[in-house]
């Protein structure tokens, strides 16, 4: 069974990583990371212990990391 993150996690790294907290509605919390040619934005489900394993697969590919870097 693959490792299950929690949101605030998921948040440090992006952080981490030079992602910008931009806004909060709901229970999402969307952060984005603005480089020369593009900006990519990412969409985080706020307050989870535990975010599901296909959602933090998109997360990955929205913000073109890689779980090892989410392994601190």
């Amino acid at each position: 069974m693959p490792k299950l993150y929690s949101s605030k996690h998921i948040a440090k790294v992006l952080q981490s990583k030079d992602f910008l907290y931009i806004s909060q509605r709901g229970s999402h919390v969307k952060f984005c990371k603005y480089n020369k040619n593009t900006t990519l934005t990412v969409i985080v489900p706020a307050n989870k212990k535990e975010i599901p394993y296909g959602t933090f697969k998109s997360i990955l590919r929205q913000s073109k990391l890689t779980e090892e870097d989410f392994n601190m």
